[in-house]
């Protein structure tokens, strides 16, 4: 037993995820051993709360095992299919759970209240000072439909419902808006 758990860390990922799909014990747990740090550590970074994250990365391990059949190598390594679970799963959750939404007309006065105080210089991460600024030089309906999408977690057609206009037009505000940002942020970023 010593020398199967032994050779089991020297498994590639490819082989312990067959193992998973066939429910062979042993490969079983050494599967769930290998990824439940990092399927622990996305639910809970998406989350914030570890009894829901600890849900998130059973029903992740559970999903893996049903749908082990469908991984293809092809389009990335097993880690990053799981994680990919994980992340979704602990999306769908922070969704169904969001207690207070924010409702789209109210946007406005959070992308405005945005204030330079001493306390806040002093407690925010330069990153989201740099953020935030890049943020409020974007037009305001790309920056509404960014913020509803990445930071509230709304799909595109949530955006387009709150918004009032039609999904593609949505999508696009979420991409230019995405890719001013990454514009704007990427000339700091080289100094």
């Amino acid at each position: 037993m010593w020398r199967m758990s032994l050779s089991l860390g020297r498994v590639p990922d490819e082989a312990l995820l067959t193992g998973l799909a066939t429910g062979d014990p042993e490969l079983v747990v050494a599967f769930v051993r290998r990824f439940q740090g990092v399927v622990f550590g996305v639910a809970v970074t998406v989350l914030g709360d570890p009894q829901l994250a600890e849900d998130v990365a059973q029903q992740t391990f559970e999903r893996a095992w049903r749908h082990a059949q469908v991984y293809d190598a092809r389009r990335g390594s097993v880690r990053a299919w799981l994680t990919t679970i994980a992340h979704n799963l602990a999306i769908d959750t922070a969704r169904a759970r969001r207690a207070s939404p924010v409702a789209p007309a109210d946007l406005d006065a959070l992308l405005g209240s945005v204030t330079e105080t001493p306390e806040r210089r002093a407690l925010a991460d330069d990153s989201a000072q740099r953020v935030r600024r890049a943020v409020a030089e974007l037009p305001r309906e790309q920056a509404r439909a960014l913020v509803m999408a990445g930071i509230y977690g709304m799909t595109a057609r949530e955006v387009a419902e709150a918004e009032h206009v039609p999904l593609g037009t949505a999508k696009t505000r979420i991409r230019t808006g995405t890719l001013k940002l990454r514009a704007l942020l990427e000339p700091e970023e080289k100094r």
